[in-house]
């Protein structure tokens, strides 16, 4: 099972959405997989519309023993092979900062569990986790269980200070607790290929990142809005722009999976022992 953290600086840049579109590219690829909703907003539980559970990933992240998961997992209403870690609202009382460790490992005990017993037929093949917007303690759980980290930004004038912070939050988790951690790159969302504003946002991005910025960007699209307004799959939504944005989320779903296989994607000035190219050489 792949895990990746999908995480953000800020509200309102469209991380619950990069995370839906990856789990509903992974049901069109015929994967299995598990969302945990770590934000206390909910909306990801929300969107994927599971029944009701006797107790949340609040309680798993207390306590992650085997009869607490299965009572805070679910499947979601898009499919019975796409399953749900659901949230709450007193998730946030886990978020505060502070010195105290305790429970910071838990998130990857439990997703431990369900590698060694998975339910179901078969064992999930990806696992996403949906971070609140700050990097707070729930998201640095997540990093602590994740493979990989999936930043998402939008063009806007504080995206470079934004990735920075990110991109050194996730090197003081892979240089520490988790070395196998590494990053996916930098996931443009909401581009509006007509806006000379968007466009030098992104370049100057990629001045700072290099090829940590991925080259597919998710378009800005009323589609998004559209089908999770219906609890829907983008994949699965008719229309020219929903076509659009699942090819492209299908692109990032390949790609996140490509180089958590060969190791290729490091952090801007971390050493790459397969090519020469320098990060901002792109």
């Amino acid at each position: 099972m792949h895990t990746v953290a999908v995480l953000s600086l800020k509200g309102g840049v469209g991380k619950t959405t990069v995370a839906l579109g990856l789990a509903s590219a992974a049901l069109r690829r015929g994967a299995r997989a598990l969302v945990a909703d770590l934000d206390p907003q909910g909306n990801a539980t929300a969107t994927l519309n599971p029944p009701m559970t006797e107790a949340t990933l609040t309680a798993v992240l207390d306590t992650p023993r085997e009869a607490v998961i299965d009572r805070a997992l679910a499947p979601s209403g898009w499919s019975p092979e796409l399953d749900v870690f659901v949230s709450s609202e007193d998730l946030e009382l886990l978020n505060e900062p502070g010195p105290d460790a305790r429970r910071m490992d838990n998130l990857a005990r439990a997703l431990d569990v369900l590698r060694t017993r998975p339910r179901g037929d078969r064992p999930y093949e990806i696992a996403i986790l949906d971070c609140p917007p700050s990097l707070g303690r729930l998201t640095r759980s997540a990093l602590l269980a994740a493979d990989t980290a999936l930043l998402v930004t939008e063009p806007t004038m504080y995206a470079v200070s934004g990735a920075e912070r990110a991109f050194e939050a996730i090197e003081a988790v892979r240089r520490g607790p988790n070395p196998r951690l590494r990053s996916a790159g930098v996931l443009v969302n909401r581009l509006r290929p007509r806006s000379y504003e968007h466009h030098y946002r992104v370049e100057e991005l990629r001045e700072t990142f290099g090829r940590a910025v991925m080259p597919t960007a998710i378009p800005d699209r009323l589609a998004i809005q559209q089908a999770q307004g219906a609890c829907m799959p983008i994949h699965e939504w008719r229309s020219p722009g929903a076509h659009e944005i699942a090819l492209t989320f299908n692109m990032v779903l390949a790609k996140i999976l490509r180089s958590s296989r060969a190791g290729r994607h490091r952090l801007p000035g971390e050493p790459d022992a397969d090519s020469q190219a320098q990060p901002d050489s792109a």
